[in-house]
């Protein structure tokens, strides 16, 4: 082979392992950051997660429990003292005197559906009532629904309003002693209002986005109560949450999906783990019911690549959890020399450094101290390390380790991160590979990522409203 493409080729595998290494000692680094926050304060701890299983998304979010009253509409409407009620006092001599008060916050997006209600307790002299939404900086001198940016439901006409003067045929029209509600359902993306319990119908929201629960009278002695959910609303919120939420499952289980996608995805995680026992009883498993299926990806990774030293990285990954760390540096040296050829690579300090705790776990202290000394010095020096040797180095300090701040190391998933670094680095030796990055991650936890990206994404383009993932 020529001595410059030889060089080439010893360069890129060198900047492949440095990748790879780098990630699973950043993965280390975040549980021994995780455990330490946990042990500087475990009482804490206990008491927010206490809380956070307590505490739902919804209850999360500050929802809106009164009327504001710092911005003001001027004189044509007085809220109550409860901040729960509001009347237009005077008679109104032009088209802009309105009286608009919106919730104190926002209505709430990380849930199903927002709702709230207002009882006309008075319809006044001309039944200009209007319920809606409207966005921050709204002018609080006109109905909502005539400016762009907010939504109303008029009562003297029936009309629903939105961003212009010009309403359009919605509901009934509606007085003294109706009920009247307003919701968001953030799954389909439409605003719905209801009259006595009933819907009446629906818009499509296409502002982005807080919006902001919204009452106006219009007329003299006009008077409505507004109640944000302190008391039980007219209209059945949990039925209709639990109908949105039945639509929402119908539709995804009509969403079809080849029987062997989830079998390939599947079978690709055993491959890319090296769980080898696993995978041939899943092949035989599934004759049954699925023919076998070549899995290839779009970027070219195919089977064949997945199945690459299938049988060596079970056996190391078997002897790793097992705890057998010299006899898997055996193995190394003798299948991939090139792997732990560098004595202070990043694969070479997580396979000592597992040996070491190893050595601990077993009760042998005056062997890990010697072999500590022995090992860990080297890496110590290099500066990129020390953080974690010193995580190793502290379980001689306690009579109890397991219990400490450094404990997890005791763990199996510590085992797991070794074990993970050495199949990705094997993987990364595969000379059809094409993108090292494929090493660090099956196609299943890839697709997952994806999803995640994905749901932030309509997220971040809705303004950042909708349900939590």
């Amino acid at each position: 082979m020529d001595a410059s493409l030889t060089l080439s080729l010893s360069h890129t595998n060198s900047e492949t392992q440095d990748l790879i290494g780098s990630y699973f000692l950043d993965q280390w680094r975040l549980k021994s950051k995780s455990a330490a926050a946990k042990s500087e304060s475990v009482a804490e701890a206990e008491k927010t997660q206490l809380m956070e299983v307590e505490e739902s998304e919804d209850e999360k979010e500050e929802l809106p429990t009164e009327l504001d009253t710092l911005n003001s509409s001027g004189g044509f409407s007085i809220v109550g003292p409860d901040k729960l009620s509001v009347h237009y006092p005077n008679v109104n001599l032009h088209g802009h005197d309105v009286g608009v008060v919106q919730a104190n916050r926002p209505a709430p997006c990380k849930r199903l559906v927002y709702y709230f209600e207002i009882s006309v307790k008075n319809a006044g002299a001309k039944g200009q009532i209007a319920i809606g939404f409207t966005s921050p900086g709204f002018k609080l001198r006109r109905q909502p629904g005539w400016d762009p940016n907010s939504y109303g439901y008029h009562g003297d006409d029936g009309l629903l309003y939105h961003g212009q003067g010009k309403g359009e045929a919605f509901g009934p029209t509606y007085s003294t002693g109706d009920t009247v509600g307003g919701g968001i359902n953030y799954a389909s993306q439409e605003l719905f209002f209801t009259k006595n319990g009933t819907i009446v119908g629906t818009v499509f929201k296409d502002v982005k986005g807080p919006l902001f629960p919204t009452v106006a009278v219009h007329s003299q002695n006009e008077e409505v109560t507004i109640n944000f959910g302190k008391d039980p609303f007219v209209f059945d919120l949990k039925a209709y949450e639990a109908q949105e939420r039945t639509k929402q499952h119908s539709t995804i289980e009509k969403l079809s999906i080849p029987q062997n996608a989830s079998y390939g995805i599947v079978r690709s995680y055993l491959q890319h783990y090296g769980y080898e026992d696993t995978l041939r009883m899943f092949d035989i498993e599934s004759k049954s019911t699925l023919p076998p299926i070549s899995f290839i990806q779009e970027n070219g990774f195919t089977e064949d690549m997945n199945m690459y030293s299938l049988n060596q990285r079970k056996v190391l990954r078997q002897l790793i959890r097992s705890g057998e760390i010299g006899d898997a540096f055996g193995k190394l040296r003798e299948w991939y020399p090139q792997i732990v050829q560098d004595g202070t690579s990043a694969i070479c300090f997580l396979l000592h450094c597992q040996n070491f705790i190893e050595l601990v776990r077993a009760g042998k202290l005056e062997e890990a101290v010697l072999y500590g000394r022995t090992e860990f010095e080297k890496f110590y020096k290099l500066g990129d390390y020390d953080d974690l040797v010193k995580d190793c180095a502290a379980l001689l300090a306690y009579e109890q380790p397991q219990k400490s701040s450094v404990g997890y190391l005791l763990g199996d998933s510590q085992r797991e991160v070794v074990a993970d670094a050495v199949n990705a680095m094997i993987l990364s030796t595969n000379p059809s590979l094409k993108d090292s990055k494929d090493c660090l991650h099956s196609c299943l936890e890839r697709l997952l990522r994806q999803l995640n990206a994905c749901f932030l994404e309509k997220r971040s383009l809705n303004g950042d409203q909708g349900l939590e993932n």
